[in-house]
């Protein structure tokens, strides 16, 4: 049987430790940036302050502390303003991790995430490509509470939820993570950069190949960018086919 390492190697993205100095490009096309990349992990984001043993409590917790933490979470200014907290749905053992940005009104109010129109689309691109929510696959969000008016959540917000969603990468070790839009993009990568630059290339988060394409929020809006969201589905699936077969 091969290892990861064996696995990440015949899949072009090298082995699985990384410089956090810099990034690198998984394939010639793909650009460098030059610019110094801070390291983004929990315990570097809160080295100094009273959030630096939550923090690293979060990464030891099990599926129930962990999901009992997030729900009494009032970390950050997004606490006051939810209905309740929005943990993630799915598999917990999946191959699949797809993560969106934070929740929407709908999300918001059933504790679930994409289950509103962009979720029915996210439902659809999944069954295009033979996959069901909760079987073989785990959604998640980079913010675990609405931001107001379904903004953007600001770096803060994004620093103190952090650790929850590398605790649920930990717990679930998927095979594949797809990043839906840029906001989880750049956090999971670290990195400032287009959705443009970042598609149609294999990437990785913490030893685990990572691929990009666009939320179903933005598709509703922009329906001519549906076929390059198809393309995407389409070089995730032949991955996780080429990821299987190495590790059979």
């Amino acid at each position: 049987m091969a290892t990861r390492a064996q696995v990440l190697e015949e899949l072009g993205i090298g082995p699985e430790w990384v410089r956090r100095d810099r990034p690198t490009a998984t394939r010639a096309s793909e650009p460098v940036d030059p610019r110094p990349v801070a390291d983004t992990s929990p315990l570097a984001l809160e080295s100094g302050s009273d959030l630096d043993a939550r923090a690293a409590a979060v990464l030891g917790m099990d599926w129930p502390a962990l999901k009992a933490c997030v729900a009494s979470c009032t970390a950050c200014p997004l606490a006051p303003t939810r209905t309740q907290t929005v943990f993630g749905v799915g598999d917990e053992a999946a191959d699949w991790l797809f993560v969106g940005e934070g929740p929407g009104a709908e999300e918001d109010q059933r504790g679930e995430p994409f289950v509103g129109q962009a979720g029915r689309l996210l439902d659809n691109m999944l069954a295009a490509v033979g996959l069901k929510r909760g079987d073989g696959v785990y959604i998640a969000n980079v913010v675990k509470c609405r931001p107001p008016g379904n903004r953007n959540p600001e770096p803060l917000e994004t620093e103190r939820c952090r650790p929850f969603l590398q605790r649920q990468v930990d717990l679930i070790r998927p095979k594949l993570i797809v990043a839906l839009g840029k906001v989880p993009a750049t956090n999971l990568l670290g990195r400032d950069a287009t959705i443009a630059s970042l598609r149609g290339n294999l990437h990785e988060y913490r030893g685990i190949p990572l691929i990009v394409t666009y939320h179903p929020a933005y598709l509703l809006r922009n329906l001519h960018d549906k076929a390059k969201a198809w393309e995407d589905l389409c070089f995730a699936r032949d991955t996780m086919a080429k990821l299987k077969a190495a590790a059979a």
